[in-house]
């Protein structure tokens, strides 16, 4: 185990190599720079504030520097937020996120796993074609729509929950963004939980076990739960760093202070060195969250070896 995470550690360093060297070659293509404006500054102030950020360096220099600053753990100042390092907007950001993702991803699992269970128990009956039917409509409907209609419903109409704004640690702030993020994911989880335990279930070990005179209820939580989880593991690698680093529409509608509206922003503006740290922070995640997945797949499947 220690030497199958010790590689997998080695092998994300060239990986993020590999993103933070496209991203800073693809930022610094792209026309316009960070402090280019309609108010054309004096060129002995522009000369200054480059050389203040080293932008006035070779490309080379430039890239060489970011590595060094990175490997460091230093993101570099942000161009827009004067004053205002990149890990200190990181810092500020991800955990509003990540409240707000994993809160998501909760809800998602639970609704998603039961409803996806519950259907391939009763396949072939309401209880199946009506679910079902009510996660493709989930999966149609983009969050764009879905938000509006979260606010509409429960804090214009019912008065229930406010519409918008963050306030750490409130459980009535939290609940609309986390709902309108999370049913996307429910529907999808419920969808792939329904054929993974229709497969189960008509699986071989599944006969024998029935053979046996086990009681339904023991057959399924004992038996057929964990093999189920194989397709969910690989789909949740991915959906957790997005849930996590959240939706920009979903922080655009309730008004949430995440990571995802300053990088829009910083896009938008040429900030480059946010633009990257965030990007790099993407990329740490993807890798993070498939080995936890690898190593769930471990857990769950006996016959897989990580050697």
């Amino acid at each position: 185990m220690a030497r199958y995470l010790l590689r997998r550690l080695l092998g994300a360093i060239p990986t993020l190599l590999v993103i933070a060297t496209i991203a800073f070659l693809l930022l610094h293509a792209a026309p316009g720079g960070p402090f280019d404006s309609e108010k054309r500054m004096l060129p002995e102030i522009q000369r200054a504030i480059e050389a203040r950020y080293h932008l006035n360096e070779p490309l080379w220099r430039q890239y060489v520097r970011y590595l060094s600053d990175l490997a460091h753990g230093d993101l570099g100042p942000s161009f827009q937020y004067r004053g205002v390092s990149v890990n200190q907007i990181i810092a500020q950001g991800l955990p509003v996120d990540a409240t707000v993702g994993l809160s998501a991803l909760a809800l998602a699992l639970l609704a998603g796993g039961a409803i996806g269970v519950n259907a391939a128990l009763h396949r072939g009956t309401r209880l199946d074609y009506v679910p079902m039917a009510a996660a493709v409509l989930g999966i149609s409907l983009p969050v764009f729509v879905i938000a509006p209609l979260l606010i509409l419903i429960f804090a214009v109409d019912l008065h229930w929950l406010p519409a918008g704004d963050w306030v750490a640690g409130s459980p009535r702030h939290l609940l609309l963004p986390a709902v309108a993020l999370a049913l996307p994911y429910t529907a999808y989880v419920a969808r792939m939980m329904r054929a993974s335990t229709l497969e189960v279930l008509h699986s071989p070990f599944m006969r024998t076990a029935h053979a046996k005179g086990l009681p339904p209820r023991l057959i399924l939580w004992r038996h057929a739960l964990r093999p189920t989880l194989t397709p969910l593991i690989s789909f949740l690698g991915p959906a957790i760093v997005g849930l996590v680093t959240g939706s920009i529409v979903v922080e655009t509608v309730f008004g949430l202070p995440g990571i995802g509206r300053y990088f829009v922003t910083a896009a938008l503006n040429r900030d480059y060195t946010l633009v990257m740290g965030i990007t790099v922070l993407y990329g740490m995640l993807i890798i993070l969250f498939n080995l936890l997945a690898d190593l769930c797949y471990a857990w769950v499947d006996p016959r897989v070896r990580l050697h």
